[in-house]
This record gives structure tokens, C-alpha cells and sequence, in this order.
């Protein structure tokens, strides 16, 4: 198989699982935000109910930004491996080519980071949000 197209398949497979995880991410948090300055706690005679409601689609974000690192760094360890291997395939020593290969497996990296941070940021607001509107609904209901 050609090294070209293992590196493609690598770069784009990546990218592409973070570009869906990053799409889906602003989406689940758009989506939340929609709901909650739609939602009406006095109609909840239960907590309980009321925060199964709350919490919907909230672990995704969490997943995102756990695990999206991890996804990144798989891509990088996936083109560094391609790279070692196209070097022995070779016998080439090409410093140009050794760097450009390298930068570009840490492409992957950065684009992980670049899902999970802003992941982790919806995460944490939605949760304070939550928690708030709990609170709100504990002192409509003493």
C-alpha cells in the first residue's frame, strides 16, 4: 500500500472523527441552551423529572472533551509510526521530510485539543446552568 495513501487515510480519518465530535458539540450545546431559556420549571411537579429533562444530551459534551485529546494523539502516533516507516522503507534521512511528516501528525493533536477545550468550557456551563435551575425549582417547591 502506498505510504501517501496511508497517510491521507490517517490525516483525513482524524480530522474527520474530530471535525464530527467538534460539529456535534456546538450542536448538543446550542441545542441545550435552546431548551433552557425555553423551559418552564413550575410545570414540574418532580425533581427528578425535572432534572432527567435538564441533563439530556449533557454526558456527550463531557465524552468530547475526555476523549477527544486521546482521538488527536491517536492520529499523531498514527503519523509518526507512518513516518518511521516510510524513513526505513526509503533508507531517506530527508530532514524536510522528516519534519514536514512529524508537524503534520501533530496537526492532530492540536485539532484534539482544539474539540476538547471548548468541549469541556459547554460542559461546565451547561452543569452550572443546571444546577441553578434546580435550585430554582427547590425554592418554587418548599
Amino acid at each position: 500500500m502506498d505510504i501517501e495513501l496511508l497517510k491521507n487515510l490517517v490525516d483525513y480519518g482524524i480530522l474527520g472523527i474530530l471535525g464530527l465530535m467538534s460539529f456535534l458539540a456546538v450542536w448538543f450545546y446550542i441545542e441545550r441552551l435552546l431548551f433552557f431559556r425555553q423551559i418552564k420549571i413550575e410545570h414540574y411537579q418532580q425533581k427528578e423529572a425535572l432534572e432527567i429533562d435538564l441533563t439530556n444530551n449533557i454526558t456527550i459534551l463531557s465524552t468530547f472533551g475526555s476523549n477527544a485529546p486521546y482521538v488527536g494523539l491517536l492520529g499523531t502516533v498514527f503519523g509518526i509510526i507512518i513516518t518511521f516507516y516510510a524513513m526505513g522503507q526509503s533508507g531517506n534521512m530527508d530532514i524536510k521530510t522528516i519534519m514536514t511528516s512529524l508537524a503534520l501528525a501533530l496537526k492532530a493533536t492540536a485539532m484534539g485539543l482544539a474539540v476538547a477545550i471548548p468541549s469541556v468550557i459547554f460542559y461546565n456551563h451547561l452543569t452550572r446552568k443546571i444546577e441553578v435551575l434546580l435550585t430554582q425549582w427547590d425554592i418554587q417547591n418548599k
